[in-house]
């Protein structure tokens, strides 16, 4: 009897964790420049790690974060590993686009970097760019379930107009190649586009807005880049968190934690709780 009872319970706590949410954060966590003063990273840096912490992030995509600020992050979360490398050489330098994943919740199946470029599988730059952009993804076992997730995660170039347009598509292009669109996939980042821009409604013929797909109203911020203090005006929703139809929205929110007044970057962290639907 006691061991049916035990089973019972292994077999309702297993279910339990099944239905878990997956939570996803990105945040464009701002480079390491002694330029911005008392907002430099050395100041910042405990902060956006607790914020990661604090908010319980399964998986947190970061964008303009240098080798430094890599290693700060890798340090901060001896359980987590990530899928990235540097822009510049396709190794260290230069800023990454990675994609931490929580190692007890998830088992890497594959992973990669291309850049967007008319050249994807070299580092380079692409179309009109003021800088070297990139795409990194991971391919996720979710221990709990055996389910598969692909996450993307990109940073599109703040000038280039033709670049953020051709960056879109191939976008696309290497979703449908890597994952397939029917699977479970989440692409997010700093798209320095609003939303009614060209490329972000070509991606959003593919993928979901989790912004307008949220079970729950979005929370807090519609604004996603700020910048650094409460004297700042909002701006604009760059920053965004796309997912193909196998995944659910349950939540969305623009985060706005602060220390007396100050964010913790010049963007605002996305957040989002996403769930499998089969």
């Amino acid at each position: 009897m006691k061991t049916l009872i035990s089973f019972c319970i292994w077999v309702l706590a297993l279910a339990a964790m099944a239905q878990e949410p997956v939570e996803l954060i990105t945040y464009n966590i701002r480079m390491n420049t002694s330029g911005d003063g008392e907002h430099a990273w050395p100041h910042r840096k405990d902060d956006v790690a607790a914020l990661f912490r604090f908010h319980r992030a399964d998986i947190f995509c970061v964008q303009e974060a240098l080798p430094d600020q890599m290693d700060d992050l890798e340090s901060a979360f001896p359980d987590f590993s990530y899928e990235g490398v540097g822009r510049d050489d396709g190794k260290r330098e230069g800023e990454f686009s990675a994609v931490f994943y929580n190692k007890m919740r998830f088992k890497k199946l594959d992973g990669g970097t291309f850049w967007l470029s008319e050249t994807p599988e070299a580092c380079s730059f692409g179309w009109d760019a003021a800088c070297r952009r990139v795409c990194s993804w991971v391919k996720l076992e979710i221990k709990e379930t055996g389910k598969i997730l692909h996450v993307f995660n990109t940073h599109f170039d703040h000038r280039g107009e033709e670049a953020r347009r051709e960056s879109a598509g191939l976008i696309l292009d290497k979703i449908e190649e890597i994952s397939g669109l029917g699977g479970a996939v989440v692409l997010c980042g700093d798209f320095n586009l609003p939303p009614a821009s060209e490329p972000i409604e070509l991606i959003r013929s593919k993928l979901q807005d989790s912004f307008q797909v949220s079970e729950m109203a979005p929370y807090s911020s519609i604004a996603t880049y700020h910048g650094f203090t409460y004297d700042d005006p909002p701006r604009e929703r760059i920053d965004y968190v796309f997912v193909s139809k196998a995944l659910k929205v349950l939540r969305y929110g623009g985060l706005t934690d602060s220390r007396d007044r100050s964010f913790f970057s010049d963007h605002l962290p996305v957040l989002v709780s996403i769930q499998l639907v089969n």
